[in-house]
């Protein structure tokens, strides 16, 4: 209401300098204007009329900013939704998985939180809906006894690797190995889990090999 009252009167000293010698009027005018509505004399008609004319100008500013509000916020939530992206998966139930002859791509059909909807389940594969950097991190899990080795694949191409040796005299014991990167991503790059050829990774219902990433910042 006061930066109204302000611009009221601001604007009636506009049009009240258009009529010369009615000083007086002009006090009265700004005095009322610090209530609405406004009122003036016969004396001071041609301000009263300046007055009612910019009542619906005003309305129509109010009306224009709160739907201006009304889209600033919508397109807040609708940024901030597009950029809740993260994930994460395990190999599931499964037991030992490999080894094959040749790089196999991983699914981690278990999957704990999936905001965005960019894993996807059915192929393994993350795909990056805005050009971002994304942190990406995974583990895998297997018997001492033999060889483990996972790749981290972008577009097809292999960026880091864990690997595990196989000790032939390490009787039934278990080993667990963990990688992670931080990279920049275009929009609809790919990022999968591929196990090397020859390889076994192992997971059960405790959640042991593991995939998971997020959007750090969007670009």
């Amino acid at each position: 209401m006061l930066q109204l009252n302000v611009t009221l009167q601001a604007l009636c000293c506009n049009c009240s300098s258009m009529f010369k010698g009615q000083q007086e009027e002009q006090k009265e005018l700004t005095e009322r204007s610090e209530s609405l509505p406004v009122e003036c004399d016969a004396a001071t008609g041609n301000q009263q009329s300046c007055l009612k004319d910019l009542y619906p100008l005003l309305a129509e500013m109010n009306s224009t900013l709160k739907s201006l509000k009304a889209s600033m916020d919508q397109e807040h939530f609708r940024r901030k939704e597009k950029h809740n992206i993260a994930f994460t998966a395990a190999l599931g139930n499964r037991e030992d998985v490999g080894p094959f002859n040749t790089d196999v791509p991983l699914v981690y059909k278990k999957v704990f939180l999936n905001a965005g909807s960019c894993y996807n389940a059915g192929t393994g594969i993350f795909t990056a809906p805005v050009k971002g950097v994304y942190f990406f991190s995974f583990s895998g899990h297997n018997k001492t006894s033999r060889a483990m080795a996972l790749r981290l694949v972008k577009n097809g191409e292999s960026l880091t690797v864990v690997y595990n040796h196989a000790l032939t005299n390490a009787g039934g014991r278990f080993e667990s190995l963990s990688n992670s990167i931080t990279l920049m991503l275009e929009k609809g790059d790919q990022i999968s889990m591929h196990l090397w050829a020859n390889t076994w990774v192992f997971d059960n219902h405790d959640s042991l090999t593991l995939f998971t990433g997020h959007l750090v910042f969007p670009l």
